[in-house]
């Protein structure tokens, strides 16, 4: 369901190029300005957080959740978006598979509640991990829709 919801609401991007994490980061949260769901400041709150905190938003190899603290600057109103770079993006030493990523799902809460609606959809999709292995290949958007069909009702 949440990868059928990020495809119809053109919520992903798909990357060729490489990129650093701070670039990946401005780069994670375009969907979301297109639709007016954050404004550019929200990039720097998610920098901001990995410059502090480290790379913590790396939740599992080749997975990134970023995200700020509720009420962040920049944020007008609960979304997810998804986004798959061929060109691995390193929060640390390129040869940690824990600080490494290839897909992000970028998540804007404006409160607790949606913090958790959002952390509850997503742990559904990542605990499957053919799902995971599956989101890490895709190439296209219409992948998500296939992809979904693994998921099944969240």
């Amino acid at each position: 369901m949440l990868l059928r919801q990020l495809f119809e609401l053109k919520h992903y991007n798909f990357v060729d190029e490489s990129m650093s994490w701070q670039e990946a980061l401005r780069k994670c949260i375009d969907p979301l300005l297109a639709d007016g769901s954050v404004e550019p400041e929200y990039a720097d709150c998610l920098i901001e957080n990995v410059e502090k905190h480290g790379p913590y938003i790396v939740l599992l190899p080749g997975v990134a959740m970023p995200h700020a603290v509720e009420g962040a600057v920049g944020t007008n109103r609960e979304a997810i978006s998804f986004m798959h770079v061929k060109e691995p993006v390193h929060f640390g030493a390129e040869d940690d598979p824990d600080t490494t990523a290839t897909i992000f799902f970028t998540l804007s809460d404006v409160d607790a509640d949606s913090h958790l609606q959002n952390m509850q959809h997503l742990a559904a999709v990542l605990s499957n991990p053919e799902v995971v292995e599956r989101l890490k290949s895709a190439e296209k958007p219409e992948d998500l829709l296939e992809i979904d069909a693994m998921v099944g009702d969240e």
